[in-house]
């Protein structure tokens, strides 16, 4: 399997709901480092996985509907805890629709697959893989 990473940055407000969570639980800021990998068996007709320019671009698009936001005020996120994990699949499920609907190019139609990594940290992360 071959693969692709680009890389950006998100910095968004956000609470949680839920013991669990502590002091997170009130409102606070958070700032990740997002890297998306696009998977494929096989290269292109052009010998690459995605454009990596395209790629790039709309991975800041995706990441730009949802930076300098509060979170809690997002109707897409409306009853639901924003915690890593939830923002690398809402990451990972925009960019899938941005390939389908040819943004990555007619080449990124062949992709198998997508997985985005938040890291919370240079200790902490989490990521969702999805088929495409």
């Amino acid at each position: 399997m071959f693969s692709v990473t680009v890389r950006d940055h998100m910095m968004v407000a956000h609470s949680f709901t839920g013991e669990v969570f502590g002091p997170a639980q009130r409102l606070h800021g958070a700032t990740f480092v997002v890297d998306a990998t696009f998977r494929r068996p096989d290269l292109d007709a052009d010998g690459i996985v995605v454009d990596i320019g395209l790629a790039t671009v709309q991975l800041k698009a995706v990441l730009g509907e949802l930076t300098y936001r509060n979170l809690d005020d997002e109707p897409d996120f409306t009853g639901v805890n924003t915690t890593t994990e939830v923002l690398a699949r809402t990451v990972a499920d925009r960019l899938a629709e941005r390939a389908r609907a040819g943004r990555l190019g007619d080449g990124a139609r062949g992709l198998a697959g997508i997985t985005v990594t938040l890291h919370e940290s240079h200790v902490a992360w989490a990521s969702y893989e999805r088929s495409l």
